[in-house]
C-alpha cells in the first residue's frame, strides 16, 4: 500500500472545479475544459501506483496475467461503476420527465445508453457534433466521453502494465511499450485534429498519449527510486520554483486552451504541467507554500467528492438548461449547490460504501468483476425501460400533447375507417425521397382525380409530413418528398445552398422529379425563406438578422438567386407540372416548444415571448414576395400559396405562436402537428386543379 499524495487530489479538486467553471460560463474560464486533461493524466499515474506491487506480477504467464487483469479490472469496477450507474440511471429518469424530444435533444437516449457501457465518445463522435457545439451542451450525457476514454484505456492498460511486475530486464518492456504508443498516438492526434477535429477531441487513440503520459511518469520515477521506501525528497529553491513553474503550465491551459487545437497540441500545457507538479511535489514537504495550498482541507475535500462532482454537475446544468434557464446568477447558484449536494450524497451513501465493502473485498476478484458486468447489464435494461416509459412518466406539455407538437403526423383518420398511409423510402445516388400513398380504402367516386404532389425543401418541407399524410388520406393522392440533406431549395438565399452536399442533394432530386413528372402533378417549394431571429438555443443579434436579409451582398444574391430559379422553374414546367411555391411564414424569436411550461418562463430563450410584430415580418418577407411576383409573371402554371396570411389573418397586430391555446409551430420556424392540421384545407385549395 502506498502513502496518501494529498496534493494528487489537490489537483483533482482544481481540474474539476475548472470544469465546473467553464461549464458554467465559458467566458469565466475559457481553456477550464483542459481539466479533463489533468484528471487523464492523473489517472494514468495513479493507476500505475494503486497496482504497481500486487502479488500476482510475480508470475510469469497467462495464468499471472489473468490474475492481474481480473485484480485490476475489480479495482476499477468496484471504484466506478457504482456512482456512474446511479448517476446514468437517474439522469435517465430526469430526462424522460423533463426534457421533450426535439432536435435540440436527439440523440441524448443513444448517448445514455451507450454510457453504460463506457462508448458514449464512439456516438458522440459519430454525430458530427463537437463538444463545443450547442447540442452537446444540451445532452445530460455528453461529460461521459471522458469517462469513456479511461474506460478503454483501463482495457488495454493491464496488458501493457503487466511486463512492470516481471523481473530482470523484461521490465522495461511496459515503458518501452507505453513510450511507444504514446509517440503514435501524439502522432495520430496531430493528424485527426486537421482531418477530423470531432474524433480527435472524443477518442481513446487521439487522448491516449494524456493517459500513457502518466504512466510513464510513475515508472520513471519508480525507476529512480522515488517510490521505495521514504518518500521525502531534498528541497530545493529550483525544484520549488518548478513547481510552481508547472503550476503556471496548467493554468496556463486552463485560461488559454483552444478547442481548434485539440487533442494535439491544445492539451500539451496541462499535460506538462500536470506531469511536472506530479514530480516535484512528490516528497515535498508540508510547509512548502504550494504543498500547503494544495492540502488545504477545503480543497482536499473538493478533491475526495471530484469524481461524484464531475458526474453529477453536468446533467445538474444541462437540466437547468432545458427548464428554468442557467442565465441568471440564482439559477447557477442553486445549479451549483445541488451539483454539490448530490456528489456529497454519492461519494458518502456510494462510492466509499460500496469501495469500503468488506463482502466485496472477500469475493474472488472474477466474481467481483462479473457481478460488476451484470449491473452494468441490468442498469442499462432499467434504462431503456425508462426511455421507453417516456409517454407515460414526462410532464412536458410538448410530450403529453405529442399530436399537436410533433409534425409526423397520423397514418389513419378515424374518419376514413380502413384508410391508412403507407410510407416509402427510396435512395437517390445523393439524397433520398419519401413517399406517401392510401390503401386499404373502400372504392369510392372522385369527380377530380387530386395531383401528385412532389415537394423539395430543407427541414420545412419535412416539417409537412402531417399535412402531406393528411392531403393523401382525404384525397388519395401521392406525395413524394425529396430529403435535401438539411439544405435550403430555392430559398432566395444561395448562401445556404452553397455546400457541395446541398448541391448535389438538390441535383439528384432535380434530375429525378424531371424524369417521374408529367402532366397534372404538382411541384411544391417548401422552405425557410426569412432569417431565423433565433434557433432552439439562442436568441441572435437584430443587427446580425437585418444583415442576412437586406445588405448589399444579400440583395446581390438575391437577384442572382431569382435569375437561376426563373430557369429552373421552366426546365420544371415543360414537363406539364404545375408549380406551387410557399411564401414566407411567420418566424418567432422563441421556440414554442422550450417555453410551454410553467417552469420555463423564466428562461433566458422564452423571455422574447412567442408572438412577433407583424409589420415587422412582413417588412422581411416583402423582398421574397417582389421576387416571387417577379418569377410567377412569367408563367402562370407558376403559382404562390402563402400561409402566412392564415395563421397570421389580416388586421391582427402581431403573428402568435399559438392558435386557441394550441401550437401552430412547434420551434420558432417549423411547424407543429396542429399548424400541419390548421394549413390542411389551404393548401388542399391551393392545389387544387383550376
Amino acid at each position: 500500500m502506498h502513502t496518501y499524495l494529498p496534493y494528487v487530489d489537490g489537483l483533482r479538486a482544481l481540474a474539476v472545479l475548472s470544469v465546473l467553471v467553464y461549464h458554467l460560463n465559458p467566458a469565466w474560464l475559457p481553456g477550464g475544459f483542459s481539466g479533463v486533461d489533468v484528471f487523464f493524466v492523473i489517472s494514468g499515474f495513479i493507476v500505475s501506483v494503486s497496482v504497481s506491487r500486487v502479488n500476482h506480477f510475480g508470475q510469469v504467464g497467462p495464468l499471472g496475467l489473468a490474475r492481474f487483469m481480473a485484480y485490476f479490472y475489480a479495482r476499477r469496477i468496484q471504484r466506478i461503476f457504482p456512482a456512474l450507474l446511479v448517476c446514468l440511471l437517474a439522469t435517465t429518469l430526469a430526462t424522460a420527465v423533463l426534457v421533450p424530444a426535439a432536435w435540440l435533444s436527439d440523440g441524448i437516449q443513444r448517448t445514455g445508453l451507450f454510457a453504460f457501457f463506457g462508448l458514449s465518445n464512439f456516438i458522440l463522435a459519430q454525430t458530427g457534433k463537437d463538444y463545443f457545439s450547442p447540442s452537446a451542451e444540451f445532452n445530460p450525457f455528453t461529460h461521459t466521453w471522458s469517462l469513456g476514454v479511461e474506460e478503454q484505456f483501463y482495457l488495454v492498460f493491464p496488458l501493457l502494465f503487466f511486463l512492470w511486475g516481471l523481473q530482470g530486464g523484461r521490465k522495461r518492456w511496459s515503458p518501452l511499450l507505453f513510450g511507444a504508443l504514446l509517440m503514435v498516438s501524439v502522432a495520430y492526434s496531430a493528424w485527426l485534429g486537421s482531418a477530423d477535429k470531432t474524433a480527435a477531441f472524443y477518442m481513446l487513440a487521439s487522448r491516449f498519449w494524456e493517459l500513457a503520459a502518466g504512466v510513464l511518469l510513475f515508472q520513471w520515477m519508480a525507476l529512480r527510486g522515488n517510490f521505495a521506501g521514504a518518500v521525502d525528497r531534498p528541497v530545493s529553491i529550483r525544484r520549488v520554483g518548478a513547481a510552481w513553474l508547472s503550476l503556471g503550465l496548467v493554468t496556463y491551459g486552463l485560461v488559454a486552451s483552444k478547442a481548434s487545437y485539440y487533442a494535439f497540441p491544445g492539451a500539451l500545457p496541462t499535460v506538462l504541467g500536470t506531469l511536472g507538479l506530479l514530480w516535484f511535489l512528490h516528497g515535498m514537504g508540508a510547509g512548502q507554500w504550494l504543498v500547503r495550498l494544495l492540502s488545504a482541507g477545503p480543497v482536499l475535500w473538493v478533491g475526495r467528492i471530484s469524481y461524484s462532482l464531475y458526474l453529477w454537475h453536468w446533467p445538474v446544468f444541462v437540466l437547468f438548461r432545458w427548464t428554468v434557464g442557467m442565465d441568471s446568477t440564482s439559477s447557477r447558484a442553486a445549479a451549483v449547490a445541488i451539483a454539490f449536494v448530490l456528489a456529497v450524497l454519492s461519494y458518502r451513501l456510494v462510492e466509499t460504501p460500496v469501495r469500503q465493502w468488506r463482502g466485496l473485498r472477500a469475493m474472488p476478484r472474477g466474481g467481483v468483476v462479473a457481478a460488476g458486468l451484470l449491473c452494468v447489464g441490468a442498469a442499462a435494461g432499467l434504462s431503456v425501460v425508462v426511455t421507453a416509459a417516456q409517454p407515460r412518466l414526462s410532464v412536458s406539455t410538448v410530450t403529453q400533447q405529442a399530436h399537436d407538437w410533433y409534425p409526423e403526423g397520423r397514418d389513419s383518420s378515424p374518419a376514413l375507417p380502413g384508410c391508412r398511409v403507407q410510407p416509402g423510402n427510396t435512395q437517390l445516388p445523393h439524397g433520398y425521397y419519401l413517399s406517401y400513398a392510401r390503401e386499404g380504402c373502400a372504392p369510392e367516386p372522385a369527380p377530380v382525380k387530386a395531383p401528385r404532389i412532389f415537394a423539395i425543401g430543407d427541414s420545412h418541407a419535412m416539417a409537412y409530413i402531417a399535412m402531406f399524410k393528411g392531403y393523401v388520406l382525404q384525397t388519395g393522392g401521392p406525395v413524394f418528398i425529396y430529403g435535401n440533406a438539411g439544405c435550403p431549395f430555392m430559398s432566395l438565399r444561395p448562401q445556404l445552398e452553397a455546400a457541395p452536399a446541398c448541391k448535389l442533394s438538390s441535383a439528384a432530386a432535380v434530375a429525378d422529379m424531371m424524369q417521374r413528372l408529367k402532366l397534372g402533378d404538382v411541384v411544391f417549394l417548401p422552405s425557410l425563406r426569412m432569417p431565423r431571429f433565433s434557433d432552439q438555443w439562442a436568441l441572435f443579434p437584430e443587427d446580425q438578422v437585418r444583415h442576412s436579409m437586406f445588405s448589399e451582398e444579400a440583395v446581390r444574391g438575391r437577384i442572382d438567386a431569382e435569375q437561376a430559379a426563373a430557369v429552373l422553374l421552366a426546365d420544371l414546367r415543360k414537363t406539364g407540372a404545375r408549380i406551387v411555391l410557399e411564401a414566407p411564414k411567420p418566424v418567432f424569436r422563441a421556440p414554442p416548444y422550450r417555453c410551454a411550461e410553467a417552469y420555463n418562463q423564466s428562461n433566458a430563450i422564452c423571455r422574447p415571448g412567442t408572438t412577433m410584430d407583424r409589420l415587422l415580418l412582413e417588412e422581411y418577407r416583402a423582398p421574397v414576395l417582389a421576387a416571387f411576383e417577379r418569377l410567377t409573371a412569367r408563367d402562370p402554371g407558376v403559382t404562390v400559396w402563402d400561409p402566412f396570411l392564415a395563421l397570421c389573418p389580416p388586421g391582427r397586430e402581431r403573428c402568435e405562436a399559438q392558435r386557441d391555446g394550441r401550437p401552430l409551430f412547434f420551434d420558432a420556424d417549423h411547424l407543429s402537428g396542429y399548424g400541419n392540421a390548421f394549413l390542411l384545407p389551404y393548401f388542399l385549395a391551393a392545389v387544387r386543379p383550376g
